[in-house]
């Protein structure tokens, strides 16, 4: 039996397709298997994995991110599953890497990947995914130069677009949350292994090149926007108790009314808004983490992180301005 399945959701993603799957048979190590979840594509897509005989799921409907890998997961009979988006490349070394990574403890939920921008190769798209006291989730090292983020450290999150996780510890933790379709499950499932006492690392020797956006067209967009503005809702009401919550509840509506801001000047604040109030009328229908003394440890590291997260926020938001306005006067 393989150590590992990749798994790759695919929604009308053909144009993607088999410049990821090469780049999965030119891998150094050998040692998996590959599962696409199709989520309904109309755009012959299921044609094509048919025709190479790919082994695939195919689903009758679009049952989103956290649908389509929790239907890979499930059939997957491996220790670790690789979560990959279909729009990527993956270097040789990937899959080998992210392996050897999680394999040093069961204590490791999971282990985030160097992720480049594909078409900008100088620039990471994420080193791990971070979250802060405001609410704010954010790609760690998005737009920094990819020379950089050579240390292996823990992160807050591992971004599900190339990531590799324990498959035993869903069990404990959950599967990723349904009732948010995409954007945040991810944030939302370490989050709870967190709480949980596992780990998330950053691994930067397994490198993949990452085109983003490839399923909602875009970084910015209606859908993607109301989306994110209710999932992050949910993330904060289900992880956090009730003292956190409040403790938390100045910094947390700040973070609301710069985003609405932001989404203001460029358009989307409609979105947004509907976002929150979708989000703040049905939050109550989420499973809620149950507290626990015996993680009390645990939410007190968390908290920290998301202090120090919003640092980090700071500091790399203000390295990506000050290299713009360089890049201007240059100009």
């Amino acid at each position: 039996m393989a150590k590992v399945t990749v798994i790759i959701p695919n929604y009308n993603g053909l144009s993607f397709m088999e410049p990821c799957i090469e780049s999965l048979k030119k891998q150094t190590y050998k040692d998996f298997d590959i599962l696409v979840v199709d989520n309904g594509s109309s755009d012959k897509s299921q044609e094509w994995l048919r025709d190479r005989k790919i082994p695939a799921l195919f689903l009758d409907k679009n049952m989103g991110f956290s649908g389509a890998v929790n239907a890979g997961i499930r059939a997957a009979q491996t220790p670790y599953v690789l979560l990959l988006n279909n729009d990527t490349e993956a270097e040789p070394g990937f899959v080998g890497e992210l392996v050897k990574s999680i394999s040093r403890s069961d204590r490791i939920f999971s282990v985030s990947s160097k992720m480049i921008q594909l078409y900008h190769k100088d620039l990471i798209d994420s080193a791990g995914d971070m979250y802060s006291v405001m609410g704010w989730a954010y790609q760690r090292g998005v737009g920094q130069k990819s020379k950089g983020y050579k240390r292996e450290r823990e992160v807050f999150s591992a971004c599900a677009g190339a990531a590799i996780y324990q498959r035993a510890a869903f069990e404990t933790v959950g599967y990723f949350d349904e009732k948010h379709f995409a954007y945040l499950e991810d944030i939302d499932i370490c989050y709870r292994a967190k709480i949980f006492g596992y780990h998330n690392l950053y691994c930067p020797t397994a490198v993949v090149y990452h085109v983003g956006s490839g399923t909602s067209g875009s970084k910015y967009n209606e859908f993607k926007v109301k989306l994110t503005a209710r999932n992050n809702i949910y993330l904060n009401y289900k992880n956090m108790p009730w003292p956190q919550f409040l403790l938390n509840s100045v910094p947390l509506l700040a973070g609301i009314l710069l985003k609405y801001g932001f989404f203001r000047e460029i358009g989307f604040d409609k979105a947004y808004v509907e976002g929150l109030k979708e989000g703040f009328a049905t939050m109550r229908s989420c499973q809620k983490v149950a507290f626990r003394k015996e993680n009390v440890g645990n939410y007190l590291s968390i908290q920290w992180e998301l202090i120090a997260g919003t640092a980090v926020y700071v500091y790399e938001f203000s390295k990506r301005r000050i290299r713009k306005a360089l890049q201007r006067t240059k100009g």
